[in-house]
């Protein structure tokens, strides 16, 4: 056992250390809270779209039977419009003759237009009940609605119906169609009629109270004297028929502009104008018959005060209903149109995403399963080999930087190693005595072949590079100073080198501290997001990244490729690119293994997974230039480059839309669809989950987690690449972490 003196670098005292370290956390608060918005933001757009999109059906009763004992007789035999005068309840007929011609569940973008359209051009006025969600999303139709001349009511936002809802529900209900209505042309209105609504005859005890409230609010509820019942689709002459008043009675009529398919109603409607004014009849709306009642009464007390004419040969001011929208509601309207704007654009275009994210997720599962079956096939064929055993001495590489609880454990896994090796433990200026621990362990196991190298804190690359200038052999294998290795893991890491094309070789890590809940999650990632990829990458000799915890590297290729570099987070990913462009081959030796302590907290998984994923970024952009070269560097920029930025990059960041689009078709549109969806996606996953393991002879019963590490453990991975996504673009750097270690993982016979 050697110990060599203090290596020359720069100098970084703890407390500087410290002081960047608080630096670099401060910064990334802005980012964090940026993810966090984004996420939000996601979110809203998501909930609003789906609160847009309540489904609006028949106009049919939710309860039938119910008890009218509550409801004054002179309102169920009253008129279609009720309102509240003084605080008393009166209705309001109709006159003889005169149609009310009213059209609910608007406004259509097919549909609507249409209706207008005949409408003006047999100038005939009509009164239009909106659903809320429907004006915000179709703003301009309403304006044309006002512009010329029609009237318009509430029919409420979500086309609920109101008799079983709070009156907090049914207060927002009505505010929010208001500011869309402010919003889409300016107006507020006092007409309302209740979705599932029909005469005044089947008011109830439920509903009663509601048309009290809204009374008292201001608001005229206006109900149905005759139903075209045009949305059960029964041919033109029906809804003609049945649109149709008796003798010359006045109506309020129902018609439908919106709901459902309306071609029979387009039909109809001229058919039906054509035969009432062919009849006497005239057309209005429901501010047009409260008029025309006014006046009627005035004359009748002997206090006329004048008559005017209306469309069609009827009186009256057709939109009194209308209230010219205050400052503060437009505004708030058109804040509300415009959030409403955003997500009718972003959800089509996010379904999109959706749709090529599920289709390069089950691409990857598919390139997956194929090509590590195939290279599983290759590598275990009785005739296939490397070349000649290899069996000369290797130089083992220890960075290690306050693993006072690792140190030991580390080299009694490479005490007992099949191979002969020296080992090289690079001591980066650690606080906690850990070269001593190293001395002491190596004495106390009768190694000889151990140097302790101490360095002042200069970094993981400047510590590893230290072991490469002081290697005393051509091959160096790098491992974390908390990592073990199984006794064969040597010997079988080395043996790719018989090919005088490698230049280096990635083993197989395996989580040691795997019977915690985190521990398990990170277990299943190992087997199936990593080792699985590495057998893909091998076969299209694109392997993106060495492992830290194992890897070998012929020594002259290191030192070709300028070292391991400081310049990104990600030294492993780094330098395994820059021999992929030196021209050197990188494989995969799937039955090298090593264990290695994962993060025991959600706090330390964060860090390590945030360094990875921003170094891998950095590592890519650094090595752009390959997407041009030529050879062996254009052979990575152009398969190896595209396969991570889509596989590591693009589709993870995007792959939250899959659980939030499941979410919002759960919540929306099909509980049962959706949930069947998602856990056939979870079955795909688990198949190649339980492939890898085989692959990997590892225990199944580890994957009865998996249900639960898509739930939670991915999100939050997702999170963190997204948070690392946006350190990349708003040009923050990262400095390395160190994650504390508890020294559990003790020799492979112990974790096997």
């Amino acid at each position: 056992m050697t110990t060599t003196t203090p290596s020359r670098g720069r100098r970084r005292a703890p407390s500087r250390l410290g002081r960047a370290a608080g630096k670099a956390a401060a910064l990334q608060k802005p980012r964090v809270l940026l993810a966090g918005l984004l996420l939000l933001a996601l979110t809203s757009v998501m909930l609003l779209d789906g609160y847009l999109r309540a489904e609006v059906g028949g106009d049919q009763r939710v309860r039938d039977g119910a008890s009218s004992s509550e409801v004054p007789e002179k309102i169920l035999d009253g008129g279609p419009i009720l309102s509240f005068r003084g605080g008393q309840a009166t209705t309001v007929s109709v006159p003889d003759k005169t149609i009310a011609l009213t059209f609910d569940d608007g406004p259509n973008p097919t549909y609507t237009p249409k209706v207008l359209e005949i409408l003006e051009k047999y100038d005939v006025p009509a009164t239009f009940f909106v659903v809320g969600s429907m004006v915000s999303r179709y703003p301009d139709i309403v304006k044309n609605m006002v512009e010329q001349g029609n009237e318009v009511g509430i029919h409420t936002f979500t086309h609920v119906d109101l008799s079983y809802q709070s009156d907090a529900r049914v207060d927002r209900e009505m505010q929010q169609t208001q500011l869309a209505l402010a919003g889409a042309a300016g107006i507020t209105t006092t007409l309302f009629r209740a979705p599932y609504s029909s005469e005044t005859d089947a008011i109830d005890n439920y509903s009663w109270p509601v048309y009290q409230k809204l009374g008292e609010d201001g608001y005229t509820s206006v109900f149905v004297d005759t139903d075209s019942d045009d949305w059960k689709k029964p041919g033109v002459s029906k809804i003609v028929k049945w649109a149709t008043p008796s003798r010359t009675n006045g109506a309020a009529v129902l018609f439908h502009d919106a709901g459902g398919e309306r071609s029979q109603t387009i039909k109809a409607l001229p058919t039906y104008i054509e035969k009432m004014r062919a009849k006497g009849y005239t057309f209005t709306t429901i501010s047009g018959v409260l008029e025309k009642e006014q006046s009627a009464n005035a004359m009748a007390g002997q206090r006329l005060s004048g008559q005017g004419g209306v469309a069609g040969g009827s009186g009256g001011n057709l939109q009194a209903a209308h209230r010219e929208a205050t400052e503060a509601t437009l505004y708030e309207g058109k804040a509300l149109l415009a959030a409403v704007a955003v997500a009718e654009y972003a959800v089509p275009a996010l379904s999109v995403g959706l749709m090529v994210v599920g289709v390069a997720v089950m691409g990857r599962f598919g390139m997956m399963l194929i090509l590590a079956r195939r290279h599983y096939r290759q590598r275990n064929k009785r005739r296939f080999s490397w070349g000649p055993t290899v069996t000369r001495p290797v130089s083992v590489i220890v960075p290690a930087y306050n693993e006072k609880e690792c140190i030991a454990n580390t080299l009694k896994s490479l005490a007992r190693s099949t191979h002969p090796i020296e080992i090289i433990v690079v001591d980066d200026g650690s606080t906690d005595g850990t070269s001593e621990i190293a001395r002491d362990a190596a004495y106390e196991l009768g190694m000889h072949n151990v140097r302790v190298i101490r360095q002042e804190n200069a970094g993981k690359p400047a510590a590893l590079n230290n072991g490469v200038r002081n290697a005393s052999y051509d091959i160096v294998i790098m491992m974390d100073g908390d990592t073990v290795f199984e006794p064969d893991a040597v010997h079988q890491l080395v043996q790719p080198f018989a090919d005088p094309e490698v230049g280096a070789v990635a083993g197989n890590a395996k989580v040691g501290n795997r019977d915690t809940v985190i521990g398990a999650w990170q277990h299943i990632e190992y087997v199936m997001g990593f080792n699985l990829d590495r057998r893909m990458y091998d076969l299209l000799r694109c392997m993106p990244t060495i492992p830290g915890a194992i890897g070998a590297f012929r020594r002259e290729a290191v030192l070709q490729v300028g070292g391991m570099s400081e310049d990104t987070l990600a030294e492993d990913t780094d330098i395994t690119i820059a021999m992929h462009r030196a021209g050197w081959r990188v494989v995969y030796q799937e039955h090298a293994k090593a264990w290695t302590e994962a993060p025991g907290s959600l706090k330390q998984l964060w860090s390590q997974r945030y360094r990875w994923s921003y170094g891998t970024m950095q590592a890519l952009w650094k090595h752009r230039k390959s997407l041009t070269d030529k050879g062996p560097s254009g052979r990575f920029g152009r398969v190896g480059m595209p396969l991570v930025v889509i596989f590591q990059i693009v589709t993870p960041v995007f792959a939250p839309l899959i659980d939030v689009f499941t979410a919002y078709s759960m919540i929306f549109i099909d509980f049962q669809a959706a949930l069947l969806a998602w856990l056939a996606v979870l079955g795909v996953q688990l198949a190649c989950a339980a492939y890898a393991f085989r692959l990997d002879k590892e225990r199944y019963r580890y994957l009865l987690m998996m249900p639960l590490q898509q739930l939670a453990y991915r999100q939050m991975m997702y999170l963190v690449l997204i948070h690392s996504c946006i350190t990349a673009l708003t040009g923050g750097r990262l400095r390395w972490q160190k994650l504390k270690r508890t020294g559990e993982v003790g020799t492979p016979a112990g974790v096997s």
